[in-house]
């Protein structure tokens, strides 16, 4: 299951996924798009980590929870 974090600031939010490096390799982490993510999780087989950055709290979010949370944590795009 491919694993996403969803990063929320105050000044706004990002998305980010780590890749992981061979032997003694830093892994990588990159930012992704919205519109990115959003079709990867319609697709399923993938969780979103809700992170919030001022309060240290995560969420964990897959295309199998409540689509009440889904809408507040993730927005429309990401409902079928």
């Amino acid at each position: 299951m491919k694993r996403y974090t969803k990063v929320i600031r105050m000044t706004g939010f990002y998305f980010t996924k780590e890749f992981e490096k061979k032997k003694h390799h830093k892994n990588k982490i990159r930012e992704l798009r919205e519109e990115t993510i959003a079709k990867f999780f319609l697709e399923g087989d993938m969780e979103i980590i809700v992170y919030f950055e001022e309060s240290d709290r995560e969420i964990l979010i897959t295309s199998s929870s409540d689509p009440k949370d889904i809408q507040k944590y993730l927005g429309n795009k990401f409902i079928q």
